[in-house]
């Protein structure tokens, strides 16, 4: 990922320092577990851990010969450790060491992202409490429908965040895996104990069963999870960005002092951190499909997938984490227009009662077909004309045969749409 989308926490955990420290531990890990058995010599693990060390220049340097990055790394640690090399990496292969790696790298980066989306759930709960009754309207295909809330619009948000910090759980708890079973996942050379002991010191599980590698339809789940958490993001970034429009105007994302939004318009506010949102959310999705792609391999394993995954599994971890961010600094910064709102409300002349007047005619006895056309007739006149919807009702013969003034005073109030706002908050636990 490019720098400027890397915040230092996440992207340190794929730096090859981590990778490097990790892979070190999990094989002192290996070798203790080895000592318990007897197979190795307990002082020559204790010599081991207090020499072992890497040197990222030299790994790079023996990878241009060897061209295998696991192979640079044990010659490298090997180089300082003298004697006590020949037990180093002793059982192993490659995959154990990587794969095993990956497990604890996907849990840390997990552990990010689930604290990103608890920061943003208590900002979207505490907005929407805050805006719970504040009236809108209400779009449908882009047209005005009904009144709804803005608090209303922010609680659903919350629901499907809380969603996906859910889905985020169960593919953490499937990707903090590990395998120390060697060549094709048999425990030829090392035993199931080794592996048990190596995954709980590094709180993950063992793989219940592998081949050289672990199965990579988890890594399929956990990258189908991040690219749903990215198209909510991308869901509620777009919203903002319709109800930015100039003509709409009823929220706007931050704009700071001195920030521009256009090198040739000085006037411009561009909701350009929701539209960076959008585009990074299909990044997110690209990557999910190249995970199922690694699904199928050859035999007990081949490599097509270690390539894929060096790039979409960083990738997508520090997109997201990116992208959390920047929506938790647009809600936070959000700035709301009540009076635009309201605006819009009666913008199309009291249209959006029309389903109440149908309901209404309804009531009195006629039949849906009827009432709806008698309502459409009046409705579309509005339409054309811009002239008052319930005026056209009032001026309209077969609507005063079953309505009176009063009753359309009734049916033309906002707070009926509202009445149930609060049982849905309590619904959803706000």
């Amino acid at each position: 990922m490019i720098e400027r989308y890397c915040l230092p926490k996440m992207s340190g955990i794929w730096s090859d320092e981590f990778k490097f420290k990790t892979m070190l531990e999990i094989e002192i890990l290996t070798l203790e577990a080895l000592a318990k058995e007897k197979k190795v010599p307990q002082e020559a693990v204790r010599r081991i851990r207090k020499k072992a060390r890497f040197n990222l220049k030299q790994i790079k340097k023996i990878e241009e010969k060897t061209q295998h990055d696991v192979v640079a790394f044990v010659t490298n640690v090997a180089q300082n450790i003298g004697s006590d090399a020949q037990y180093f990496h002793m059982g192993l292969t490659s995959s154990d060491i990587l794969d095993t790696t990956l497990g604890v790298q996907l849990k840390a980066a997990s552990d990010i992202l689930d604290e990103d989306i608890k920061i943003l759930l208590a900002l979207l709960a505490r907005k929407a409490k805050a805006y719970q009754d504040m009236v809108c309207i209400g779009r449908t295909h882009g047209v005005h429908a009904e009144p709804v809330t803005f608090g209303l619009k922010l609680a659903l948000w919350f629901d499907e965040m809380r969603r996906n910090a859910q889905r985020l759980c169960l593919a953490k708890e499937e990707v903090a895996v590990g395998k120390i079973s060697g060549a094709v996942g048999t425990f030829a050379n090392v035993s199931p104990e080794v592996e048990d002991y190596v995954c709980y010191k590094l709180g993950l599980k063992p793989a219940k069963i592998s081949t050289q590698i672990i199965q990579r339809d988890i890594y399929a789940v956990f990258m189908a999870s991040l690219a749903i958490i990215g198209s909510s993001l991308e869901k509620f970034a777009t919203e903002i960005r319709h109800l930015q429009r100039t003509e709409v105007l009823e929220v706007e994302e931050p704009f700071a002092k001195g920030q521009k939004g256009s090198s040739a318009m000085p006037h411009k506010r561009n909701p350009v951190i929701c539209e960076r949102i959008c585009g990074m959310s299909r990044l997110l999705r690209g990557n999910a499909f190249a995970a199922m792609e690694n699904i199928s391999l050859w035999h007990e394993r081949d490599i097509s997938h270690s390539s894929v995954e060096r790039l979409i599994i960083p990738d997508s971890t520090i997109a997201l984490d990116y992208m959390l961010n920047k929506f938790i600094q647009v809600m936070e910064g959000l700035r709301v227009y009540p009076d635009h709102m309201l605006a819009n409300l009666v913008r199309t002349h009291g249209l959006i009662f029309s389903q109440r007047v149908l309901l209404k005619l309804m009531e009195k006895g006629l039949s849906r077909t009827k009432a709806y056309d008698i309502v459409q007739k009046c409705a579309m006149k509005t339409w054309r004309e811009g002239s008052a919807f319930k005026q056209n009702l009032l001026q309209d013969i077969l609507v005063l045969k079953y309505l009176t003034q009063r009753d359309l005073d009734k049916i033309f109030d906002l707070d009926y749409y509202l009445r149930n706002v609060n049982k849905i908050f309590k619904r959803v636990g706000l």
